[in-house]
């Protein structure tokens, strides 16, 4: 007789050993109604793929339609908060539908292609090179500490046009940010606090680019403003979303890729004989591996059908990309980090928003990381595996 599925995402057990949970219901039941947290849960690799391509049956405005309550529960009195952050986290850009979600992408579509993305190759070289050069002097290195945490917020930092002074202040807020992706129940004062901190730091910020326009990317927003697609609480809350995506991806991609790394020595060993051209296999398998984004969610647009299930308009509907990128109907060897090329079809939303991608780093310093990663600290396992613990945060993420 095989025994139920339990419904609570939250447990010990689950936040241990997620892939397990989660695969279970990819055999099991790929469309999955949690009837505790009243949302489908869809784990295999077809399904999320098909989801992702068909923008038009699920919306993305899930702060601003969604009367729920937010999962899982917090203090009852912090009730007033959560409608504060529905309200700021509603007027990011992601949470938007077509056509509206266009006009706000197009502003920014050309501060992150391709070529101007590798224009801040030669900083990111530098920040990563002074990171793990202060670490080799200590003799000792914690990934998460010492280059995963610091390093986004030196980046972003620099392309929001924040001052050298303020980036310490900024690293604050982006940590209090991150509770949006936390589980506790006292979570939202804390969120807020970031959230309200943000707004006063940025909006000064945004009144002197509205007059003298510079090549960051608050000028950017600020230039959205004045061509008329943000309001000037999109353009503050677009400039935090920054500053939260690119943090929390780019942390969960180097924490657990270097976990995935100290698990697979063979596959370390593989990738230190030839750095610069193994780079694009290995930041693509560790996307695929434990992906720095576990999970999205969206709201039906209208009722439909799949696998004989029934999702009705406006149900909550999340996809696990982390389930999705270890289904064996799809990948060979799907519970092991490998070399093998057929490994890297990851769903399409596995990379997340990750400022920082892995190949700078790893061609120009990865022989010195390799020397430093077996000194690294006792905990780094147990610290990496509890970098990303919330598999359904109430972000919408």
């Amino acid at each position: 007789m095989v025994t139920a599925v339990h419904d609570d995402m939250f447990t010990p057990n689950v936040i241990a050993d997620p892939y397990g949970y989660y695969g279970r219901l990819r055999d099991e039941d790929p469309v999955h109604w949690n009837d505790n947290y009243a949302l489908w849960v869809i784990t295999r690799h077809d399904d999320v793929t098909w989801l992702t391509r068909h923008h038009e049956l699920f919306s993305s405005a899930v702060f601003k339609n969604d009367p729920r309550p937010a999962y899982p529960d917090i203090d009852e009195s912090d009730l007033g908060l959560y409608e504060y952050v529905r309200h700021y986290q509603g007027d990011q850009f992601i949470q938007h539908d077509r056509p509206v979600h266009l006009d706000m992408r197009r502003i920014m579509h050309g501060y992150f292609t391709p070529k101007a993305m590798e224009s801040w190759r030669p900083f990111v070289v530098s920040a990563v090179k002074e990171l793990l050069d202060a670490a080799e002097e200590k003799g000792s290195m914690d990934v998460m500490r010492d280059l995963a945490t610091p390093l986004p917020v030196l980046v972003i930092a620099q392309m929001m046009g924040v001052p050298a002074q303020d980036r310490p202040y900024v690293r604050e807020l982006a940590e209090k940010l991150l509770y949006i992706g936390r589980g506790e129940y006292d979570r939202m004062p804390i969120l807020t606090d970031g959230m309200k901190g943000m707004l006063e730091y940025v909006s000064p910020l945004v009144d002197e680019r509205i007059v003298k326009p510079g090549d960051d990317f608050i000028s950017v927003l600020a230039g959205g403003e004045k061509k008329g697609v943000f309001t000037r609480h999109q353009v503050l809350v677009n400039t935090s979303l920054l500053l939260l995506a690119g943090h929390e991806t780019t942390i969960n991609l180097l924490c657990n890729g270097t976990l995935a790394f100290m698990q697979h020595r063979d596959q370390w060993e593989l990738f230190k004989e030839d750095p610069a051209g193994r780079a694009k296999w290995a930041t693509e398998e560790c996307l695929r591996y434990d992906a720095p984004v576990k999970s999205i969610q969206r709201l039906a647009s209208q009722d439909l059908e799949m696998r004989d299930k029934v999702m009705h308009k406006e149900d909550r509907i999340r996809w696990f990309i982390s389930s999705a990128n270890r289904d064996p109907n799809v990948f060979a060897d799907p519970d092991r980090l490998t070399s093998r090329g057929s490994q890297t079809r990851t769903s399409p939303l596995a990379t997340g928003f990750t400022i920082a991608s892995g190949r700078p780093w790893r061609a120009s310093r990865a022989r010195k990381c390799s020397r430093l990663w077996p000194s690294a600290s006792r905990d780094c396992r147990s610290r990496l595996k509890s970098s990303n613990i919330n598999p359904a945060s109430p972000s919408g993420r």
